[in-house]
């Protein structure tokens, strides 16, 4: 193939509420433009599209968005670059996990059909879709009763975000709708089935969301111990597996007139977005772990080593990188909880104030939270306003604050909060370390890097350096290093990476005094922790229960639920 100028890939991150496009420069990793389409329909929570409405816990996207960031960030970047679609020589994709989607035997989302369009059950379901923790339950249940041996590489437990549970919930509550599906697939797949024309399926989400395990998914007998229906659920998902950094498939000539790059172009197989980063931030190698910091945080590890870990969210042979053991573990709101501070804990007064200082009230915020001293707001949180991911993998657990007085101020809920999430995060490697998996080192990636306050709270409580992904586009620069090697530009991942990635070494270093003050924050955050997460008190879910029992009141009765 002949080329106008210098190699370029093309790497789409399709996140929670948008997707990006990047141009990137094969030789050196440049990042040469980029676009960003915002969704037309963000998070589907409260209702669907046609109005009808969502119970609590739901979580949905609408695929049209994910086609118009094809349609329009790929081909606004190539713009903003300056270059020719010839000089793109692969195309690579990363996608939110476990997001999830019921579809025809042609790829076709249910959701799209006629009558479809009001079934809550025919539309993609978002990672952070937590409404299916009953059917997590019941199969963490079975699985602990048949001895599933699959189930210690998951840390003991199941998710609700995951795909099993996911569908299960689909099977109980719209039979019709499960019936119809004839495929059950992550999107990360299903956007590739948009642009080369023919199914593929990848191991990392196959292994970290489906329980794929040494080969196989779970058998058909324990299948029909959770629903008499769900025995062959399986055969909706089994394809076989394309490995990272290989080859999907080309770019079809209906793909190629919507992107506006070549058809016939290379398109690598899909990936996750906190998965793929590993490759921008250099931490391919064995014991550097990289927490991917958003909305949500996703922990990923590779290590030599197979461990039970408990809690966390997998263990998957070659899941990141051929050779090592890739581990995730992940906390399920981080940036969500510091937006619900700014949006419900801040007066019109601080509001006002950020206003007349020409910033913003994240901002103010955290200014006002850097200039106290550790623990001098009197607080400890407990960061579970998304539920817990790991090491508990509960999302019916909930928030928590200690310490409120009529002296508490924004800031003060602001800085407990960060610091929740940063003790959150040692749980986790803690975790790692108790169970034999090394953790050499930190490094950091994604939109809350830029939040100088945070990142050192984070080193100071994990008492340890955090380095950072020198991008702000890792999952997007993730995926144009695997198109590079799908495209056949470098051998493999880690030549790749060495050459296409980039980490600022030593961002953060830890105070001593700072860190010591911590310790203590940090048992007082561990006590709370053990009381409210490992039954010594179920009072959130009790809680849940009753907001539950409320709301369906409320519907029966007409009474309005606001």
């Amino acid at each position: 193939m002949t080329i106008d100028g210098p190699a370029v890939t093309v790497g789409i991150d399709f996140g929670t509420l948008s997707g990006r496009a990047l141009v990137v420069a094969v030789e050196d990793g440049r990042e040469l433009g980029s676009a960003v389409h915002e969704y037309t329909h963000a998070v589907v929570d409260r209702e669907l599209p046609d109005g009808t409405p969502l119970p609590p816990d739901w979580a949905l996207q609408v695929p049209q968005d994910w086609r118009d960031v094809l349609r329009l960030a790929v081909p606004a970047a190539l713009r903003e670059a300056g270059v020719s679609p010839r000089q793109v020589i692969g195309v690579a994709t990363d996608f939110t996990a476990c997001t999830v989607l019921p579809v025809t035997a042609d790829g076709t989302p249910l959701c799209e059909l006629p009558g479809f369009g009001g079934r809550p059950h025919a539309f993609p379901k978002l990672w952070r879709h937590h409404a299916a923790q009953p059917e997590a339950d019941l199969i963490v249940e079975r699985a602990l009763e048949t001895g599933q041996p699959w189930l210690a590489r998951y840390g003991g437990r199941i998710s609700s975000e995951w795909q099993y549970a996911k569908a299960l919930q689909m099977l109980r509550e719209d039979p019709a709708a499960y019936a119809a599906a004839d495929r059950w697939i992550e999107a990360a797949d299903w956007i590739v089935w948009q642009l080369t024309g023919s199914e593929s399926r990848n191991p990392c989400t196959a292994g970290y969301k489906g329980m794929y395990q040494d080969g196989r998914y779970p058998d058909a007998a324990f299948l029909a111990s959770l629903h008499p229906g769900f025995a062959d659920f399986t055969a909706k998902l089994e394809h076989p597996l394309t490995p990272l950094g290989a080859p999907a498939g080309k770019l079809t000539a209906e793909a190629a007139a919507l992107t506006g790059l070549r058809e016939g172009t290379v398109v690598a197989t899909g990936n996750v977005d906190a998965h793929v980063t590993a490759a921008a931030a250099r931490t391919l190698e064995a014991g550097r772990l990289l927490a991917i910091m958003g909305t949500s945080t996703c922990h990923v590890l590779n290590s030599e080593v197979l461990a039970e870990v408990p809690g966390m969210c997998g263990v998957v042979g070659d899941g990141v990188v051929p050779g090592l053991w890739g581990y995730e573990a992940g906390q399920s709101g981080v940036g969500d909880i510091f937006a619900w501070a700014a949006r419900t804990a801040v007066p019109e007064e601080y509001a006002q104030r950020a206003r007349t200082a020409g910033t913003g009230v994240h901002e103010l915020l955290t200014e006002l939270a850097a200039s106290q001293p550790v623990g001098g707001h009197g607080l400890v949180a407990l960061d579970w306003h998304s539920g817990n991911r790991s090491v508990l993998v509960d999302h019916h657990l909930s928030g928590l604050i200690v310490g409120l007085t009529l002296d508490t101020r924004p800031e003060d809920i602001y800085r407990a909060l960060v610091e929740a999430t940063a003790f959150g995060t040692r749980v986790i490697v803690e975790a790692f370390e108790a169970a034999g998996v090394p953790v050499a080192d930190f490094t950091a990636a994604g939109g809350l890097l830029k939040n100088r306050f945070l990142m050192q709270v984070y080193s100071d409580v994990l008492g340890r350096p955090v380095h950072l992904l020198s991008s702000a586009q890792g999952p997007a620069l993730g995926s144009a290093i695997h198109a590079a090697v799908a495209a056949g530009a470098y051998p493999d991942i880690r030549a790749a990476s060495a050459a296409m990635g980039r980490r600022e070494e030593n961002a953060y270093t830890p105070d001593p005094g700072r860190s010591a003050a911590y310790d203590r924050l940090y048992a007082e955050y561990l006590a709370l922790h053990d009381h409210f997460g490992r039954g010594g008190s179920d009072v959130m879910h009790r809680l849940r229960a009753i907001r539950a029992q409320g709301l369906s009141a409320a519907e029966q009765t007409g009474v309005p639920s606001m």
